[in-house]
């Protein structure tokens, strides 16, 4: 089950973790499509690199959510 995380006193959802999580797996995946060029072949590079945070965080949260 999840519980809140406690730092310091202060209660976080775990879905605040899970943001965390899913910010460090797609800086790297961005990194890459950088090095390889994909920010030029797309329209707009910001809204895609939201759109690979928002699969990343789906992705983590399903595979949090299957693991309870």
């Amino acid at each position: 089950m999840f519980s809140e995380l406690s730092v310091l006193g202060v209660l976080f959802s775990p879905f605040v973790a899970m943001m965390a999580v899913a910010w460090l797996i797609t800086m790297p995946l961005i990194t890459l499509g950088n090095r390889i060029g994909l920010s030029r072949v797309v329209w707009h590079p910001a809204l895609f690199t939201l759109a690979i945070y928002v699969i990343v965080l789906s992705l983590t949260v399903l595979t949090m959510g299957a693991r309870s």
